[in-house]
């Protein structure tokens, strides 16, 4: 029986950067990947979808300035975005495969990867079956990394064609003239973003809240609604999806409204986006008896699960399902085995990006989250009109929003960046809940002029009460506010 000190259960963004940082401890490796190397992190999944907004952002803004000056509009077709999009997964891909055969060929001993399938059979034995056929290895330690797949409902017939999931997008053919999405969460609002954006689809939104985006702040979901039915989204607002299904080539679905009317409506193609499920099955975890959450997830403590020697990583775990994170917590995994981790795995400090209309990046709390906890806090937020390079732009459309404690310590809680450039405004703050930071420490730092970030270092300095710009003179566009036992504070 062939014997490694590590065997990783899957080659998305979790198993390939644990199997990377097993290299720098100079261990026995064996990579298992069933499918296709990078995972949803490439295909049908965050590298693909953010490829397709990217374009679609181009695309739409070019049409903007065309209409402002008066000049025709361009035209566009799907299979030229398609080929776009399927030459970003082909780059990343081949670089991804180009380096694992670098490593193999550098370390032909210590380690190895197999396309195949593996099955845990003990804490230390993993059956593996490729076209070589089936056999077993020994580990001393296990990774689990085998992601997850979209989410179905019971009642829909997903079909990948006209009814898809994520995993559909890719295998249409052309720009779909109607298209319903279900959920209003962050993938469907981005798919509601992508196909709006190129103005040949007429895209339905449905959300079974009263907004979308519901987990997020009303002022950010009121900036993002404006814009998607600016561009011709219609938003079906608390409504229950009674019922979907393909009749005549066509999705035809029922909704129920809250005051019991039920209404027909007619796409061409609908996109399901409900979330994701843990991809357990087949992996053995269950009959060896590891500890599993009701919804499937695998429960793990810092990695580790409740077998000693296996730990889980990425999206096979009930943790935040993002690319980023998956990378460190299978880097993190690997040095709990074989290293002396400075601290644990934290997740208050994690960075996220909405690729919506404008962009959204947040970290830490919002104040839903901050209210929902019984946290008296401050809040500042700056209207990017209030921004030099917003307005050297001609784009001054979104804000940045901080949360800090209501104390002399002013550590900060959470932010929100809603608007261009959020993205790459967002780590300072990211860094200042890491360390568990003030404000001050960004306060009086020299920010390039003219930039976006300038615009954080005011929203400080409205907090610190020493603003250039008055809350009380702006006050449309800067806000300082107190929440304090339940309710604002005047």
């Amino acid at each position: 029986m062939e014997k490694y000190d590590l065997c990783i259960i899957g080659g998305g963004p979790s198993g390939y950067a644990a199997s990377m940082r097993a290299v720098d401890f100079n261990k026995t490796v064996l990579l298992v990947e069933r499918d296709r190397l990078g995972g949803a992190g490439i295909y049908d999944g965050a590298l693909s979808s953010k490829t397709f907004w990217e374009i679609s952002k181009e695309f739409a803004s070019f049409s903007k300035k065309m209409r402002h000056y008066g000049l025709a509009e361009p035209d566009v077709h799907f299979n030229n975005v398609l080929q776009e999009v399927n030459d970003a997964v082909l780059e990343r891909s081949e670089q991804l495969e180009e380096h694992l055969q670098m490593i193999i060929q550098l370390r032909p001993d210590s380690f190895r990867f197999l396309k195949g399938s593996a099955r845990l059979l003990s804490s230390s034995e993993v059956e593996v079956k490729s076209d070589s056929g089936k056999h077993k290895v020994f580990a001393e330690n296990i990774i689990i990394a085998t992601g997850s797949r979209p989410r179905k409902l019971p009642y829909i017939a997903i079909d990948e064609d006209i009814i898809m999931t994520s995993d559909g997008i890719s295998s249409l053919e052309e720009f779909p003239e109607s298209l319903v999405i279900i959920g209003a969460g962050v993938i469907g609002c981005e798919f509601a973003t992508i196909f709006s954006n190129f103005r040949k689809t007429k895209v339905h939104l449905i959300s079974k809240d009263d907004r979308i985006l519901p987990f997020e702040d009303a002022d950010l979901a009121k900036v993002i609604e404006s814009n998607l039915e600016t561009n011709g989204v219609l938003i079906h607002r608390e409504s229950n999806l009674e019922k979907m299904v393909i009749a005549d080539g066509e999705v035809e679905y029922i909704l129920e409204h809250p005051d019991g009317k039920r209404e027909v409506f007619h796409a061409e193609k609908a996109l399901v986006s409900v979330g994701r499920v843990p991809n357990v099955e087949n992996t053995g975890v269950q009959e060896i008896g590891m500890e599993l959450s009701a919804a499937g997830h695998i429960i793990d403590n810092d990695t580790q699960t409740s077998i000693s020697n296996i730990y889980a990583v990425g999206d096979i775990t009930a943790d935040i399902a993002l690319v980023n994170v998956g990378e460190l917590e299978g880097r993190h995994a690997v040095e709990k085995i074989y290293g002396k981790p400075k601290r644990p795995m934290i997740y208050e400090n994690i960075s996220t990006i909405m690729f919506l209309n404008p962009e959204v990046a947040g970290v830490g709390m919002n104040e839903q989250q901050a209210q929902k906890a019984k946290l008296n806090y401050r809040v500042a937020s700056l209207d990017f009109c209030c921004i030099p390079r917003a307005v050297a732009m001609r784009n001054t459309q979104g804000f940045f929003k901080i949360l800090v404690t209501d104390d002399d310590q002013m550590r900060v809680l959470g932010m929100r960046a809603v608007g261009e450039h959020a993205s790459s405004a967002i780590q300072a703050v990211a860094l200042l809940i890491a360390t568990d930071k003030g404000v001050e420490e960004l306060a009086e730092l020299i920010h390039p002029h003219p930039s976006i970030i300038e615009g954080i270092q005011e929203c400080i300095r409205i907090l610190l009460g020493k603003s250039i710009y008055k809350p009380y003179i702006f006050q449309d566009s800067l806000q300082y506010k107190h929440f304090r036992c339940g309710h604002y504070m005047e």
